[in-house]
Order: structure tokens, then sequence, then C-alpha cells
């Protein structure tokens, strides 16, 4: 009997043996050829035209995507031992499918210049030229793209772009060959989602029912006959069957792959719905073959033999699983009667459609016994809340499926067990969740592969209560997020210790800025509060046209500097010393940060050697792993890596489509798969008023699963608001929770797979993301497809593992499982539609399509999304047909949402746009989750001159008032009044000319609208009721998010107010329609 230990708060727990979890499961290597889905091609928007090949010595690798590299940068097994070899070679896997046909570009007409006007002007009138200028083919929202074109040389390594984007086949066939574990090793591998062993699935039969709408130009309507239909693109190959896959097999941490053999074949005739391999006392009565029992007939199955024994087993009415939602799922058709979700509302009449606070996701139509238990929104949330039976039916419904995931987000509840045994299915590695079925006290049907598998003893003993019996009333049932200590036989070596190093740029132009100081005074104040244990390494080097690394050594009267100046073939001086340990050289590393700034106050060098700076840090932390953090001002122009400007200012506006998104060099994406092999992420602080080409610097952080923080025109005396928006951002960035040498994989119920991944990672063996490092801010999303019909399941269950090693060395296992109902009608399916997420996943797939075919191409897609999912709504879903836009109450804020996407920064066209902005934009679409990805694409605006304490929030002993949200457009904006916005990392507080002078004098400080001064970035601490509610509220608002909201404060007649006014998503700009005519727009290709 184990004295298990439950505590209930985040990431704390008793003391235990630690260490990381390790993989006993050989993992085969995947072919390079006939990747495919087996299941009927799906409807995808995102697939259009094909981009030009790309230019010669380069190899074009596709979308954000992990195409291995090729030829002479072949990634061998990661090492086995502690610590690890520098440069040793990693893992990846093969170039997926072929090369698209190219297509050539089309030619458009001139799109017409629009008046800039206020409000939202009559729609304008009918004209042969479309607005937006491309036609586009669907994108394919549930398939798996190949990636774009072949290499140009089989020697160069693969071109990066702009942020991940995976493209992957479909899952493990089910007739993978099983794996056996060894005598006394644990099972410790997130395996695939097949049950190994099994028979191969029938394939779909249902016909193929690929979307392929012929679409015109967007814009007013054109004149003439209807476009033709464009081909789609063709089917791919079979899929190879694919073995199982281990958590925990990457980099240094783990296992090598190779060396533990090939898969070891599983037991012969273990099929779906038949356990001839349990003994028979165990054996699951017969199903029907090739599929799993329906919940109904598993409970029969199952429960009635038992319930005849003299101990019968009542599974308790609030008890977890699907096996007893059969009664309450028949009852719950969302076709009896018509839910708020389906309220049918014609977008062209009714104008006030955002609701009075934020937009809550929607919740699944479970039972309310397992919906209490499902995940939290926040952290694991689906495009669709009600599952389509069938891809064709998905196709049908025309909206994207996906997941989009916050799997290390700071919670204020996190359950953390210490248990010697960790309950996994056997078949695939399911952790046990609140949604697994339990036939009786011994017996548990995984929710994922329907194996059924044995409780074990330990198991049966609940910690919380201290009872015996009960294993259906454990913390791992009862709760969808929980955090596992894994226990020492998961381990292989020591986990690696906290290290952190800082790679600083010191030129003059670095030194101008002014950051390095604001840097110092930062570590100096947070030194004590970085993470880790007594094991805690730091290190820094700085650089110009030179390396210059620090001896920090424990007994050293002060740092040494030493200066490295062959660039070119660059070594550690003395590589004992550079990385310290923290406790024991605290005085002269302090000594170091208050002197680094004035050591290069008078430099006149000017050059960057960047590359060979981080070639240098990755040198130094190949042994340990760690978390590398740069911090550069201007574009690299000295030594490998060095690149050149490609921005032309004079095309910033005037451009049909944005050139230079993808990166100009392999280089950093080289060094950061090199990075993550050896479990170094990197985090790139780009503080700067020039280019410097962030679609290449970008890779670094992108592939080893780093961050990118951008700070545009920083200058400590010239830019006050960027300086407190460093300060703050760093503390967070040095203080918050980190877990290194992670990895990540996500499962699915049978019959579901995943093919797309967006985020900042490495795919490591086709479905296993590399973390070298993984923080609280970072946000990931999925992109899946239906590859068998689920006729026979009510419930499909999703769970993401996030394998990883705090920052006490402790080796953790954070499990989340989301559990949503299966329909068969597309009225269910768009009553479950979560808008939010869609829009999310959408502009995660436009981020690609920007970089592998045209910003043109990308918005016309987006614009596709919106008119696909009303079109198939109106067609199928409506029963009356009647005049006007009409759509779905869940689907109401959809089209606003698109617009949004075209109008943000990083979709925008004809308004002058920095490259840098643009891509870093890009780069948060990707990276941020979803709620804090939602506040930069539809900022907020509230009226803040009437603040009053009626229905206030009480928060903290803080009185919090909640002022209404408005419309984003400037008839909102009355002169009378002063109006705050919301856009994410930046906050707007507009004054109008007749403002209350109550509130100017109240909460400004200022006598009257004329005083307002022009550079006022926060507000004053004014002993008045007026002041203390504004300040709460803005001090609430910056609170719902990790990094800092600096603040512009201007009047109605400011210069500055053209950035506010660029978010005012409603109103019609010179080269963008207002809402109301982007609706128009929508109905006229609706109703063709």
């Amino acid at each position: 009997m184990s004295t298990a230990g439950f505590n209930a708060q985040n990431g704390t727990g008793q003391p235990y043996a630690n260490g990381p979890s390790q993989n006993s499961l050989g993992v085969q290597h995947l072919p390079a050829t006939n990747y495919g889905m087996t299941h009927q091609h799906n409807y995808n928007p995102m697939q259009g035209k094909a981009p030009a090949p790309p230019g010669p010595g380069l190899y074009h690798s596709g979308p954000y995507q992990h195409a291995p590299p090729v030829g002479s940068y072949q990634p061998g097994p990661p090492p086995t031992s502690y610590p690890a070899p520098p440069g040793q070679p990693h893992h990846t896997r093969p170039p997926l499918g072929g090369p698209l046909p190219h297509t050539p570009p089309q030619s458009v007409s001139p799109v017409p210049k629009l008046p800039a006007a206020q409000g939202t002007p009559p729609p304008p009138v009918a004209s042969s030229s479309g607005y937006y200028p491309n036609p586009q083919q669907p994108w394919q929202y549930n398939s798996a793209p190949p990636p774009i074109g072949p290499p140009s040389s089989m020697n160069a390594p693969p071109l990066g772009p702009a942020t991940n984007h995976v493209s992957q086949p479909a899952p493990y066939s089910s007739a993978a060959p099983s794996v056996s574990f060894n005598a006394g090793q644990p099972p410790t591998s997130l395996q695939g989602y097949g049950p190994p062993g099994a028979a191969p699935p029938p394939l779909n039969p249902a016909a193929s029912q690929q979307y392929h709408p012929s679409r015109a130009s967007y814009g007013t309507p054109p004149v003439g006959p209807p476009p033709t239909v464009k081909p789609g693109a063709p089917p791919m190959s079979n899929a190879t069957v694919l073995p199982p896959k281990a958590d925990g097999a990457v980099g240094t941490n783990h296992v090598d792959n190779k060396a533990a053999g090939p898969p070891k074949p599983g037991p012969p005739g273990h099929h779906l719905g038949h356990y001839p391999s349990l003994p028979p006392g165990y054996q699951h009565p017969a199903a029907p073959h090739g599929g799993p029992p329906t919940s109904h007939q598993a409970i029969q199955n199952a429960t009635q033999p038992y319930t005849q024994t003299p101990r019968p087993y009542q599974q308790p009415p609030s008890g977890p699983g699907p096996a007893q939602l059969s009664p309450s799922m028949a009852a719950m058709s969302l076709q009896s009667s018509t839910p708020e979700s389906l309220r049918v509302v014609n977008l062209l009449q009714e104008r006030n459609l955002l609701p009075t606070g934020p937009v809550a996701a929607p919740t699944p139509c479970l039972p309310q016994d397992l919906q209490k238990m499902n995940c939290n929104p926040e952290v694991f949330r689906c495009t669709l809340t009600s599952i389509p039976q069938t891809q064709s039916l998905l196709n049908k419904a025309k909206m994207p499926l996906g997941l989009l995931l916050h799997p290390f987000k700071d919670l204020s509840q996190l359950p953390v067990v210490t248990s010697s045994t960790i309950v996994r299915c056997r078949s695939c590695r399911t952790y046990i969740n609140p949604f697994v079925s339990f036939l009786d006290q011994r017996r548990w049907k995984c929710n994922l592969c329907y194996r059924v598998n044995d409780v074990p003893e330990e198991f049966m003993y609940n910690p919380v209560s201290r009872s015996y019996g009960e294993p259906h009333k454990r913390p791992e049932v009862q709760n969808a997020t929980i955090e596992f200590i894994a226990p020492s036989e998961y381990m292989l070596r020591p986990p690696q210790p906290a290290v952190y190093l800082f790679v600083l740029d010191v030129s003059h132009n670095a030194v101008e800025t002014g950051y390095l100081k604001v840097f110092c005074q930062s570590v100096l104040d947070n030194i004590s509060a970085l993470p880790g244990d007594a094991r805690t390494k730091i290190g820094f080097i700085t650089f110009d046209s030179t390396i210059h690394f620090y001896n920090l050594q424990e007994g050293l009267s002060q740092p040494q500097m030493l200066i490295v100046s062959d660039i070119e073939d660059i070594f550690l001086p003395t590589p004992d010393s550079l990385l310290v340990n923290l406790n024991e050289s605290k005085e002269l590393v302090q000594d170091l940060l208050k002197s680094l700034p004035t050591l290069f106050e008078k430099t006149m060098e000017t050059q960057s050697a960047l590359g060979s700076a981080l070639q240098a840090a990755f040198k130094l932390l190949s042994p340990t792993g760690g978390r590398l953090s740069v911090f550069q001002t201007q574009l690299p122009n000295l030594g490998v890596g060095a690149l050149q400007s490609r921005e032309d200012p004079n095309q910033r506006a005037s451009a049909k489509d944005v050139q230079h998104l993808s990166p100009a060099t392999d280089f950093y994406k080289k060094l950061a798969l090199d990075c993550s092999g050896q479990q170094v992420a990197v985090d790139l602080f780009l503080l700067s008023s020039q280019y410097c080409d962030l679609a290449s610097l970008g890779c670094i952080s992108r592939y080893s699963a780093g961050g990118i923080y951008y700070f545009p025109s920083y200058h400590h005396q010239h830019n006050p608001a960027q300086v407190e928006r460093f300060q703050k951002d760093l503390k967070r960035y040095l203080t918050r929770k980190i877990g290194f040498e992670a990895v990540m994989r996500i499962r699915c119920t049978k019959g579901l797979s995943i093919h797309t991944f967006h985020g900042n990672f490495f795919v490591r063996s086709t479905d296993l993301l590399s973390l070298p490092n993984v923080n609280p801010d970072a946000g990931f999303a999925v992109q899946m497809s239906i590859e068998e019909n689920l006729d026979d399941m009510q419930v499909v269950s999703f769970q993401a593992a996030l394998l990883y090693t705090s920052s006490k060395g402790e080796r953790r296992i954070r499990v989340h499982t989301l559990c949503l109902p299966v329909v068969h009608s597309l009225s269910d399916i768009f009553a479950g539609a979560d808008v939010q997420a869609m829009t999310g996943l959408l502009a995660c797939m436009a981020v690609d399509r920007s970089v592998t075919a045209s910003l043109s191409d990308a918005r016309d897609a987006m614009t596709n999304a919106a008119i696909d999912s009303l079109s198939s709504y109106r067609q199928s879903v409506l029963t009356i047909q009647q005049p006007g836009l009409l759509a779905p109450a869940c689907l109401r804020l959809f089209p606003l949402y698109i617009l949004a996407l075209l109008k943000q920064k990083a979709f925008r066209t004809g308004t002058s746009t920095r490259l840098d902005d643009r891509v870093a934009s890009m780069c948060q679409l990707k990276y941020q989750p979803l709620a804090y990805a939602m506040m930069m694409i539809h900022p907020v605006l509230y009226r803040v001159d009437d603040l009053t304490d009626e229905g206030a929030l009480n928060v903290n002993e803080r009185t919090v008032p909640q002022p209404r949200v408005q419309q984003l457009s400037a008839e909102k904006l009355s002169k009378d009044g002063a109006f705050l916005m919301d856009a994410g990392t930046i906050m707007y507080l507009w004054i109008g000319c007749n403002c209350n002078p109550n509130f100017l004098t109240q909460v400004l400080g200022v006598p009257n609208f004329a005083a307002v001064p022009e550079n006022l970035y926060m507000l004053p601490e004014l002993d008045t009721a007026e002041s203390q509610r504004t300040r709460a509220f803005v001090g609430w608002l910056r609170e719902q998010r990790p990094f800092f909201a600096s603040l512009q404060v201007f009047r109605e007649d400011s210069q500055t107010r053209v950035s506010m006014m660029q978010n005012m998503i409603e109103d019609r700009t010179e080269s963008a329609l207002s809402y109301y005519e982007f609706l128009l727009h929508l109905q006229q290709q609706i109703s063709k």
C-alpha cells in the first residue's frame, strides 16, 4: 500500500525522488514516401494556388513547416547519457508528400480607392473590379497540406519560415505492431492513437464529398457570366503504417530510440471489441467487429454480469465515464427545441451584436455530471464543441475542426498527485481520466482506444478520503487537469538544473537605446526570484564585432572579461567558469550587472556578430541544456548569419502583396534545431527602431520553443511607454514558472486524427512536440480530421500530456483531458460552434498561407471561410428561407472577427506597415494563447468618463467598474466623452474636445481639454473617487494578461490618434470596407 500524497495547489507538492521520465521504447524512423490520408479529401479553404518555386540553392520547407533537413544536415539519435556531448544531432522526420503544381499569379484590376469616412457609409456602387483581387480556392480545413516544392539542392538544409507549421500524416494505423516492455521497466511512453496489434479498421465506405465551389473575386458583385470551377488538389496516397510512439523520446533526457530496438509483435487476435489476450475472467463480451461497442452496449454488456455477484459495484450517480450517458444523451438532442445558439440573426439588421462583457466559450452539450468535470476552456478548447460523426458531414458544415491549447497556464487550483503508480492504458498509453468507464472495481475501459485495463492494487486506495475500494473517486478520475510527480523509476539520469544564459548586444546602437541599464537593473532586482534550486547556473555573453565572455568563477575578486575576436571559428576560452552556480557566485554576478552599463557607454563599434555569439552560447549550454535569452537591437551584419535589409519603405502601403515574409537564410533555423536537440530554448528580445529582419531572426526561437518579444522604436528617453513595458515584461519573464526538457503529445479518440500543429516547437517522431523550455504564456493549436466514421460513439475525448522538469528538479507530467459529444446533424454542429476558437485557428492557418503562397491568398481564404460557413448554414440548416444575411446566434460575430483579421497588422494591406511589425504580429497570432490573441484581433472599447459602482466587481477589496463594451466605430466616440480601447499590448485613452470637465480634473489632473499633454502614458494617482475607479479598471484589465499593456492618453485632435483609429474595425478606410459593406459583400457571394 502506498501513502500517496495529494495536493491542490499550482505546481506544488511534497519533495519526492525526481528526475526526467525516460523512454524505454524504440521508435522506428518512417519512410520518406507514401505519407497521406486514407480518408476522403477534406474541405480546406487554405488549399489554394501554389507559390512560386524557391530560389536557387534554398530548400523551401513550406508553411511554417518542419520539413526535416536533407543531405549533409542529417540529425542522428539523441545522446543517452548526461551530460550530452556538444553538437550531438537529434531525431527528425523525413519530408512529407510532394510538390504542388505551380499556378501563375492572376492579373487583377486595380483596387478602387474608397474615401476615408467615419461611421458606416452606404454600400458601394456595383462595379466590375473586385475588392479582393485574387479568386481563391477553398482552404482544406481538415487534411494535411503537402509541403510546397521539392528541395532545389540536396545538400541545402531546409529554409525555415516565419513560424511553425507542421503537416502531419494520418495517425497510426491500428495494424501497427505492439510493443512489449522489458521486465522491470515502467511503461513511460505517451503512445499513439490506435491500439497496437489490432486489425486495420475498415476504410470509410462513404463517397467523397470534396467541396470545390467556384468563386469570383471578392468585393462588389462582378459583371459577367459565373466563373468556372477550379479543379481541386489531387488526393494523397494511402497512409503508411506507423509504429506506436513513446513519450519522452527527445534530446538528452531520454533513451536512445535505436538502442531500444524495433517494436515487438503484440498478442495475436487482439481486435477492437475483443480481448482474447486478457485472462478469461476479464474478457470483454463480444461487440460488433471492427468498432467499439456503443456506450449503451458497454454498460449493458460489461456491468450486468458483475451486478449478479454477491458484491454489486454501483457506479455513483456523479461518477465519471461515458458509460452513463446513453439515456441522458438521447434526451438531449438539439433538434427537440431550438437553442439560443441557433437563433436566426439577420446581420444586416441587428447592429448591436457585441455582448456587454467578454465572449464566453460555448458549453458542450454533455450530461451535467460529465460537463462539470470537463477541462477548463481557457486551457483546452475545440473549434466545434459538437463533433460531426463523419468527415463528409464536417465538409458539409464547412467549418474548421481543431484544438487550441494553453497547456502550462498558471492555475489557481492544480491537483498534484504523488504515486508510485501512474495508471495508463496498456494500448494507447492514455492517462486515466474522468471520462474512462469502470466496468467494475478491478477493470476500466480506455475512452480513447476502448481497451479494457486492470486497475492496479495501489489505485484502489484513495489518498483524499483515505478509503479503500473506490478507484472512481481518486483525484485522477475526478479532475480533467491534473499533474503527476513522476516516480523514481521513470528516470535514467538526474534532471537538468535550471540554467540561464544571457546574450547581450553591446554595439553603439544598443548602447544608444539605453536598454542595457534597464536590463541589468531588472536582473539585479529579481536575481533571487529566478526559478531554480541550489543547482541553478547563470552566465553572460556580450557581443559587437567580437564576442566577450565573463569568468565568474567563485574566488575571483571581480569578474574577468575574456574577448574572442576570431568570430569565424568561435571557441570557449574557459568552458568551466563561464556558467557558474548562482548561489556560489552571486556577488560576482551582481558586480558584473552593476558595471556592464558603463563598460560600453563610450563604444563606437557599430557591427553586430549575432550569429557567432549564438554559436558560442550554444556550445556553452549544450552539455546541460537551459534557457538562452538574446537581446538584439539591429540587423546582424558580421560573420555567420549576417543579413541585409530587405525592406523597401516606399512599398509598404502600395504593394499588392508583401514580400520577404520568409527567412533570408537557413542559418537561424539550423541552429535552432541544434539547440532543440540539446534541450536549449532561445528567447529573442528585439529592441529596435530600424529593420532587423525578424522573419529570419525569429526562426531561432520558433524551432527551439522559445518566445519572441518585440519592442519597436525602443529608446530610454524618446519612448518611455516602451521602457515601462520592457521593465514589466522582463520582470515577468525572469520570475515566471518554467519547465525544462519538455515534450508534449496530444491524443484523441480512435477515428480522429491530428495532422497540423501551430506554435513554437520542433516536431520529433511524427507527433511528439519537443519543447526544450515550456512557459505559462505559450499557446498551441492543432488541426484535426475525421479518419473513420464515429457512428458508434456518443462522445470523443482529447488528451494533452506535457512531460517536463520543474525548476526545482522534479520530473512532472501535466495532463489535460477534454470530452465532447458526437452529433449527426448539421444543426447540432452549428449549435456547438466556438466562434473565437475558429477565429484563432483560422488566424494560424492564414499566417502559414501568407508565407507559403501570398498575403492576398490568405486574405481571400479568410473571407472564404465566412462565406462558406454562412452559406452552408443557409442551405442546409435553415428550414425557411428569408431575405438578408442570416447567421445562427453562435456565429453572429464570425464576419466581424474575419473583418478584424483582414484589418489586423499581420494581414492588412493599403496601410503603411513596417515589415518587422507585420511579422511580429504574425508571430503573436501563432504563439499567443487564444484569450490574448483575441485582444489583438478584436480590441475592446469602453466609455470611461462616467464610470459608476453599479454592477462593479469586488476584486481583492477593490471596487472595479464594469462599463459596457462599445462597437469599434468612430461614430461611438462622442466628443463629450472619454473612451478607453484595450488592444492587448497597448491601451488608448481618447479624450473628446467637449469631455466632461469633471473627468479632466478628477482623473487626469488638468483644468481643461487643451491642457491634456501630448505624451501622457500613465494616469496620475489622485485622491478622488473618479481617479480610483478609472485606475482600478485599467489595473484590472492589465491583470487579465501576462504581458504589460502600455497606456497612451491623447486628445481627439492629436496626431497619435491614427494608430487607435486603425483599430476601428467597423469603419471604412481607404483600402478596406466598413463592416456593413463587408456584410453586403458576403451576402452577394452567398446569394450567387
